[in-house]
């Protein structure tokens, strides 16, 4: 299957996005990891991964301003993934995109609830896990390019 890179080709040289991770859960953060690789497509820079484990640490690298795109376990103890994703949407300045990872399909209208950019359910399917991230991360720069 080929996919055709939309937006710009990525430049030789470009700084790596960067990626949070949240859960609780060391093998769910692994698989995102596996899943969505140092580069989710050819036209987005290398990614660079932040890997949390609780809501204070996402608190906290969200305020400094330097994630691209947040990818949030919705199954996370003891705060939830689209909670998480909830508050940051309506506290954060310049939030980036969220992609929630739900477990059940009737969580569907959590997520939306949550404001979530993308969603994906358990259990992950590399590709679309990879494709989700990659349409956020060419939201997230092209709103970040200069306008000419």
């Amino acid at each position: 299957m080929s996919i055709s890179p939309s937006g710009p080709a990525a430049a030789d040289g470009e700084a790596p996005m960067k990626v949070l991770v949240y859960s609780d859960d060391a093998d769910t953060r692994a698989q995102v990891r596996m899943a969505v690789g140092r580069r989710p497509a050819a036209d987005l820079p290398r990614v660079e991964y932040v890997e949390v484990a609780t809501q204070p640490a996402v608190v906290a690298r969200l305020d400094e301003g330097d994630i691209d795109v947040a990818v949030v376990d919705a199954e996370a103890q003891p705060a939830g993934g689209l909670g998480v994703c909830r508050q940051a949407k309506d506290e954060v300045y310049d939030c980036p995109p969220f992609v929630a990872i739900i477990a059940r399909r009737d969580d569907g209208w959590l997520a939306t609830w949550s404001r979530a950019d993308a969603v994906v359910s358990q259990p992950l399917d590399p590709m679309a896990l990879a494709e989700a991230v990659a349409d956020q991360l060419r939201r997230r720069r092209a709103a970040r390019l200069p306008v000419r």
